[in-house]
């Protein structure tokens, strides 16, 4: 049974429920514009099909947790990633090749690009210097003086562990919808500091008790899922530590294997998330 009141927006279920359904694509619009520079403040979206299919049957299909275009025709990927992941940085970077090769045009065209934009929400640190331990950051074309080339290709990752504000340290909206992707499911009433009505709206979408028996249902697995990939991960830092540097990292990758294959993952996503070969991954869970 589910003993929290409002939802967790970093399960699979819980972030598409508030943001991905077109009935609350006004908490997806406030919480973009809280990211987004003043020239490309959304008003209104449209969501988009999230499965890109190739160009040949050789290339590899990608499917997006949520893909979607401005009334003005900026395009937005967004991710959430709750697991640390190998070459989370070059994957950010292929996905958003689709929308640019999409914005091509049969016959005369000029090139010419609309912004696009891929926000990875994520969950863990992403192995990249950071000495500020900024909570958002911007990363743009720039040339080796260090200034804008191009500007209508953005990534913005969102480290949340870097996120340690509390309700009283909270200083503008920005700030508060990054605390409550971190701590939404814990709260039992709706703080006296999120009180403005686009959070008013966000409590009432993400109350648990109002959904449905399937959606119900549906959240508990995905709720499962976020789990046991936390009880992998947890499980694997402490063989990890256990063992020593190099022996601990690998320890630390059979460990989140064989976590992963007890709590019924696909062997397929086991290989994704630890960063290895589905044969590795298979050799290990031999023994």
């Amino acid at each position: 049974m589910i003993k929290d009141r409002y939802i967790n927006p970093l399960t699979d279920f819980g972030f598409k429920k508030l943001f991905g359904e077109a009935a609350n694509k006004d908490l997806l619009i406030h919480f973009l514009n809280q990211l987004l520079p003043e020239k490309h403040q959304v008003e209104d979206l449209e969501y988009l099909p999230s499965e890109r299919l190739p160009s040949s049957f050789l290339d590899r299909k990608v499917i997006f947790d949520i893909y979607c275009t401005s009334n003005r025709g900026e395009q937005f990927i967004i991710e959430l990633q709750r697991s640390k992941q190998n070459h989370f940085i070059d994957r950010s970077i292929f996905y958003s090749t689709f929308p640019i090769q999409e914005q091509s045009e049969r016959g005369d065209w000029n090139f010419k690009l609309w912004p696009i934009y891929t926000i990875c929400i994520l969950d863990f640190k992403i192995n990249q210097p950071n000495p500020h331990n900024r909570v958002i950051r911007y990363v743009q074309l720039k040339d080796q003086d260090k200034e804008l080339f191009f500007e209508d290709l953005t990534y913005i990752y969102i480290e949340l562990p870097n996120f340690t504000k509390t309700l009283d340290e909270l200083e503008d909206l920005q700030d508060k919808w990054l605390y409550l992707f971190r701590y939404l499911a814990k709260l039992e009433d709706r703080p006296a500091a999120l009180q403005e009505r686009i959070f008013i709206r966000l409590f009432r979408a993400a109350e648990i008790a109002s959904y449905s028996i399937e959606e119900r249902q549906n959240y508990e697995v995905s709720l499962k899922k976020h789990r046991d990939i936390k009880n992998a991960i947890d499980t694997a830092l402490e063989k990890g530590r256990a063992e020593g540097l190099e022996e601990g990292a690998l320890a630390a990758k059979k460990a989140m294997a064989k976590q992963m294959q007890i709590a019924n993952f696909p062997l397929e996503q086991i290989a994704q998330i630890t960063g290895c070969s589905l044969e590795q991954i298979k050799n290990w869970l031999k023994d």
